[in-house]
């Protein structure tokens, strides 16, 4: 069976080539058992070589694939983790404008501050004259008498 096989494929290597050199292919002699089998040597060999080499290429095709979906996932694992971050610094920055927008404005403490110095220097100084004439003076406590 197997010296059958080889004899085919010695066949059908003959007429190929010979078409391709512009041959006609009436008759292929025979191959002998000895040359059948180095033939058949050499094609086991071949075809061994080759189905290692196609293994290989596999092999590196699906390590390079898993390495590509690895790193994708790490890229898409990152983006979510800035993206969320992002999210949370928008949040953070809404609050932090809430509560500049409560807080009065500065000029405004100015004006308080003013304000209570000039009412300090009223109460420290009830019957002296206030610089400033608009300004209200202390109110006048009567004494009660007692009882």
């Amino acid at each position: 069976m197997e010296h059958n096989s080889f004899m085919v494929y010695h066949w059908v290597e003959m007429r190929t080539k010979m078409r391709l050199m512009g041959f006609k292919a009436e008759a292929v002699k025979p191959l002998n058992e000895e040359v059948a089998t180095q033939l058949g040597a050499e094609l086991l060999g071949e075809v061994t070589i080759f189905a290692a080499a196609g293994g290989c290429l596999m092999l590196e095709y699906w390590r390079q694939k898993m390495q590509q979906r690895s790193k994708e996932r790490e890229k898409r694992v990152a983006w979510d983790s800035m993206r969320d971050e992002v999210e949370h610094l928008e949040l953070a920055l809404e609050a932090l404008q809430t509560q500049m927008q409560a807080v009065a404005p500065l000029s405004a403490l100015i004006e308080l501050r003013a304000e209570i110095r000039e009412v300090r220097a009223q109460l420290c100084n009830p019957d002296g004259d206030a610089s400033d004439g608009d300004a209200p003076s202390a109110p006048q406590v009567e004494p009660r008498p007692e009882e």
